[in-house]
C-alpha cells in the first residue's frame, strides 16, 4: 500500500496541494480523477519521486520514500509520464528494453530478454518490435511505452493519463492490459484519468481531488455517485447500472437541453 500523509505543495505564494492525505491499496487500480489544475499529476509525480513535497510524507508499504535508495525504489515503482522524454529514434524492442535498465544498466541477460519478449507479447505488440516509434500511431507508440514499463517488472506502476490523445480502441486496450496486469500479476496500479466512463469501469478504488485537495476517496460505488460528481465537477449526470458497467452520461442527462 502506498499512503500520502498530509502532503503540501507549493510554488512560492502559491499553493498547489493543501494537506493531502490519501491511501492507495495494494493489488488495486487506482484512478485519480478530478477537474483539471485539481494538483492530480503533481501528486503523481511526488509518489514517482519526480516532485519534492514543500511538507509531509509518502509511504510504501509502512516505510518512508525518502528513505528507499532510488536504484532500489526503480525496481518497486516504475513511472510512465503523460510525455515520455525519449528523443532517440528506437526501436519497439529497444524502447521496452529500457525497462531492464534498473537491473542489467544496459548489459542485458537472458533473464532480461525473457521479460522483455513476455512484456511485448503481453500487449501483442511483436508485429512491431521492429518498426521505429516515429513510425507508429499515437495509440501504438502508448502501447510501447506501456509495455516498457511493464518489462520494469514492480510491483507499483503509476501513470500520467495514458488515455491522452488515444482513440476509443487503444483506450479500451490499454485499460484492459491495466486490469489484467492487476489482476492476473498482483501489480498495483495508480494512474490520473480524465475520462469518468474508464475510472468507474476499470478501477477498484477512486481518488478524487478538487483545488488542490482530496475531494472523496473509496470504492468506485462510493465515490461514482450522481451527487458527488456533480459536486466535483460542477455538471450534472445520470449514472445507468447493467450487469457489467456502469454509464455516466452528462452529455444531456435526464433531457436537460430539451
Amino acid at each position: 500500500m502506498i499512503t500520502v500523509h498530509n502532503i503540501h505543495k507549493s510554488y512560492g505564494a502559491k499553493a498547489i496541494l493543501s494537506g493531502v492525505s490519501a491511501q492507495f491499496p495494494s493489488q488495486c487500480v487506482t484512478s485519480l480523477i478530478g477537474p483539471n489544475g485539481a494538483g492530480k499529476t503533481t501528486l503523481l509525480m511526488m509518489i514517482a519521486r519526480l516532485l519534492e513535497p514543500t511538507q509531509g510524507d509518502i509511504l510504501i508499504e509502512g516505510c518512508s520514500i525518502s528513505d528507499i535508495h532510488m536504484g532500489k525504489y526503480a525496481k518497486r515503482v516504475a513511472t510512465l509520464r503523460q510525455h515520455p522524454d525519449f528523443n532517440l529514434r528506437l526501436t519497439v524492442d529497444e524502447l521496452v528494453a529500457f525497462g531492464r535498465f534498473p537491473y542489467s544498466h544496459g548489459a542485458l541477460t537472458d533473464e532480461d530478454h525473457r521479460i522483455i519478449n513476455e512484456s511485448i507479447a503481453f500487449l501483442s505488440l511483436e508485429p512491431l518490435r521492429q518498426s521505429y516509434l516515429d513510425e507508429l500511431s499515437g495509440g501504438q507508440r502508448q502501447m510501447a511505452f506501456l509495455a516498457m514499463t511493464i518489462a520494469q517488472q514492480t510491483d507499483y506502476l503509476l501513470l500520467d493519463e495514458p488515455l491522452n490523445n488515444l482513440d476509443i480502441r487503444h483506450a479500451v486496450q490499454i485499460m484492459r492490459a491495466l486490469r489484467r496486469l492487476c489482476d492476473e500479476q498482483g501489480r498495483t496500479i495508480i494512474l490520473v484519468v480524465h475520462d469518468i466512463n474508464f475510472a468507474a469501469n476499470y478501477s477498484d478504488h477512486i481518488v478524487a481531488m478538487k483545488n488542490g485537495a482530496v475531494h472523496y476517496t473509496g470504492t468506485v460505488p462510493e465515490v461514482v455517485t450522481e451527487a458527488r460528481l456533480q459536486d466535483l465537477y460542477g455538471l450534472s449526470f445520470d449514472i445507468t447500472h447493467s450487469e457489467y458497467s456502469c454509464l455516466c452520461n452528462y452529455f444531456n442527462p435526464s433531457g436537460e437541453m430539451k
